[in-house]
């Protein structure tokens, strides 16, 4: 019986050796592996990517007043259809994973539709174009937002919109990918109703304009 017992101490003993071995082990081999990503990073630099509105076309813009009794319109329509060209440029040397991103479409602070740009990714060293169609359909404005949309558009030929958006993108280095990192769009556009075009165009990006 005693024989026994000591065996089954021995036994006892020596598992719990080998599971404290293999905890260091494994321990060891996570401090090892973050120690190369940290030593990876330092050499590699990573630089925020770059996310530029590139060009606005405006494919169709219309805008209809409701009449009213009173000399400024009660409500107001508008139907807009453009197509947004993003350039995205990498100058890392590694890759980068964006995620789904959408823009939203607003004047005066209100919304009007939204496009989405798919995710992707992109090798390093390399610039891409994707794009989006924002189609808004008869959305309706009421009273001072429509009296000013109708001011802008017949005497003035001249419609701001706002192109607001944010662009999740994450490093991938040896297989692993790094946190998600946020690039801001802030557009300004300028939309010409009788020339169906665009006329000005101002973005920011994270607080710097270009």
């Amino acid at each position: 019986m005693i024989s026994t017992a000591n065996a089954q101490s021995s036994s006892s003993a020596s598992w719990r050796g080998c599971c404290c071995w293999l905890c260091l082990l494994f321990s060891f081999l996570g401090l090892l592996i973050l120690a190369i990503v940290l030593v990876v990073l330092l050499a590699v630099k990573p630089k925020k990517p770059q996310f530029d509105l590139q060009q606005v076309a405006v494919q169709y813009v219309g805008i209809t007043a409701n009449p009213s009794p009173t000399a400024a319109p009660s409500s107001a329509s508008v139907s807009l259809n453009i197509r947004m060209d993003f350039t995205a440029v990498n100058d890392n040397k590694v890759g980068i994973k964006y995620g789904e991103s959408r823009f939203t479409v607003m004047y005066r602070g209100i919304p009007l539709g939204r496009g989405t740009v798919p995710g992707f990714y992109q090798p390093a060293h390399s610039v891409r174009r994707v794009d989006t169609v924002v189609a808004v359909d008869r959305v309706n404005l009421l009273q001072a937002d429509a009296a000013d949309l109708v001011r802008d558009a017949s005497l003035n030929d001249r419609v701001e919109l706002k192109i607001l958006g944010d662009v999740g993108a994450k490093i991938r280095i040896l297989g692993f990918t790094s946190p998600e990192v946020q690039v801001s769009v802030d557009c300004a556009i300028v939309i010409s109703p009788r020339k169906q075009s665009l006329t000005d165009k101002q973005c920011g990006f994270d607080g710097v304009s270009v």
